[in-house]
């Protein structure tokens, strides 16, 4: 007998969780687009603090956040 697996599958359950929005902390604003950061570019620089970071977009569509 084959094993179907249902909405109520922890599996299932821990795949869909992944796939949600990550809940923002309160008094957060909204998310900003990473096309807005980059603005056409690679890479930018980052300034924190007394730390300067790079936060880079790859070429498979995600980034890379660099001291």
């Amino acid at each position: 007998m084959d094993h179907m697996p249902s909405a109520t599958c922890p599996d299932a359950q821990s795949a869909a969780a992944d796939m949600a929005e990550p809940e923002l902390p309160r008094g957060e604003g909204q998310p900003i687009a990473s096309e807005q950061i980059l603005q056409g570019r690679s890479c930018v620089l980052i300034r924190h603090g007394d730390a300067l970071y790079a936060l880079r977009a790859t070429r498979a569509g995600k980034l890379i956040l660099t001291k």
